[in-house]
């Protein structure tokens, strides 16, 4: 123990070898001093420069005695390296409040765990108290039970310098199994009857949210649909029985029109509890039938002229094959990257609301004259716009376009990619006037921009939630 961390009364306490050692500095001092000044003393200008040696003595001694006291006797650091809190002040003169170690830089952390425990009684107790040695909070707990064992799911705030890897040790410890551990953010301490019955809702106001919603509710994970096979035709879904069917990493659920949805998650095994949630939300779909949000919005051109934005599905789908009648065909090759001819096949499945959302633009008298498309690819998403012939060049497509990237927002999509061609100019001036940041990479002759969404702040003006008023603005050039 040094002699600076041992006090009596409150006040430090030296040691008598630091009196001798600072006796013997002094007589070392002075005993220098006397030879300078008998050298100085018989040389010219000896007696001034004896004064502005005694000054500086004077000078270097007050000095020496300022920062002795101010910091001699400070108070002296704990076992960790951190000096105690300062006692209060004398009233008018009490030094600022300083913050708590984990509340001045944030260092608190959620995380997200999941392990297996053996089902017997005291187990989950083991796991709590490992948990608290490390000073980690539960701040919720679910439970999975399995054939074999109970997998908890729990939402943990832990200091910051507890990393996962001491996390999943101290769990293993205590008993528990396959761990899988991630960060967590603010919207985890939502709990989960909260969250289901919020994505049930938005599954309930328009079928588009069916895929979004088992996103939101299983995590990180891909989501494909497979229509249903024409007659005469089968792809397997026959052999799919009607509750659906869980294979660890991937269950699939009959969709409501008679295809698949097939969701693989190959991170983390699905329990029976989260597959009878997803079932649950694909049942609530299937019984409510086709629909989407009727809101429309009225926008006007930078020529002055109306034109109406909505939501589009299925039952447009004359009003569209008949707006490709309309179109060149450049327009039509440009969009669809194949036969012209095909162009028709492809808009009952762009259409749908399975597949994702589509925003029509209509004229005043009704007519169909611009279609923006954002597809659920699996664990991306895709943008896409048609814009008839003669209403090009007007700003329908950036309309269109910031819009459909509004819901990418909304539905927490990382990021949104365009297939196009290189002589597209429209189309790729339009990507660049999101302001995003843009990846451009060629993919067997076709150009794939991709915007990344991550800190977009983007305010979708097509509420899918509640039915919009109509509204006007003025479209972008």
């Amino acid at each position: 123990m040094s002699d600076v961390t041992r006090a009596r009364h409150g006040r430090p306490v030296h040691h008598w070898r630091r009196d001798v050692i600072e006796l013997a500095a002094l007589f070392t001092a002075v005993a220098v001093a006397d030879v300078v000044a008998d050298l100085v003393g018989h040389g010219p200008g000896g007696p001034a420069l004896l004064v502005i040696s005694a000054l500086a003595l004077v000078a270097t001694t007050g000095f020496h005695t300022w920062w002795s006291r101010r910091h001699g006797h400070a108070p002296p650091p704990d076992d960790t390296g951190a000096r105690p809190p300062a006692p209060a002040g004398r009233a008018g003169h009490s030094d600022p409040p300083r913050s708590a170690p984990d509340e001045a830089s944030g260092a608190a952390a959620l995380w997200r765990m999941r392990t297996t425990v053996r089902d017997e009684p005291g187990s989950l107790a083991a796991l709590c108290t490992a948990l608290a040695t490390r000073q980690v909070d539960i701040l919720s707990l679910q439970a999975h039970p399995l054939a074999e064992g109970t997998v908890d799911e729990f939402l943990l705030r832990a200091p910051g310098e507890v990393t996962a890897a001491e996390i999943t040790r101290a769990v293993s410890r205590a008993g528990g199994a396959k761990t899988w551990i991630e960060r967590a953010d603010a919207h985890d301490l939502v709990d989960a009857p909260t969250r289901v019955l919020g994505l049930a809702t938005r599954t309930a106001l328009d079928a588009a949210e069916l895929p979004l919603a088992l996103r939101q509710l299983l995590g990180r994970c891909t989501i494909r649909s497979l229509p249903a096979a024409p007659a005469g035709r089968a792809h397997g879904t026959d052999a799919l029985p009607v509750e659906g069917a869980l294979e660890e990493t991937v269950m699939r659920l009959r969709a409501p029109e008679g295809g698949v949805v097939t969701v693989e998650r190959p991170y983390l095994p699905f329990t029976p509890t989260e597959f009878a949630r997803a079932r649950a939300l694909v049942e609530l779909d299937a019984r409510l039938g086709p629909r989407i949000p009727r809101g429309q919005d009225v926008v006007t051109l930078a020529e002055g002229e109306p034109i109406t934005v909505r939501r589009a599905d299925t039952q447009d789908l004359d009003a569209a094959r008949a707006m490709h009648e309309r179109c060149s065909t450049g327009t039509l090759r440009l969009r669809y990257h194949g036969p012209v001819g095909d162009a028709d096949r492809y808009l009952n499945h762009l259409l749908s609301p399975r597949f994702g959302r589509t925003l029509a633009v209509e004229t005043a008298s009704g007519r169909i004259v611009g279609l923006g498309h954002l597809l659920w690819d699996g664990d991306e998403t895709e943008v896409a716009l048609l814009v008839e012939d003669d209403w090009q060049r007007r700003g329908i497509g950036g309309e269109l376009l910031g819009r459909l990237v509004s819901m990418a927002v909304e539905a927490k999509c990382e990021s949104v990619y365009a297939v196009t061609q290189a002589s597209n100019t429209a189309m790729v001036a339009a990507m660049r006037g999101l302001g995003l940041p843009l990846d451009y990479q060629i993919e067997e002759g076709t150009l794939v921009i991709t915007a990344r969404l991550d800190a977009t702040p983007v305010t979708s003006r097509m509420p899918y939630d509640v039915e919009c008023e109509q509204g006007e603005w003025s479209a972008r050039e």
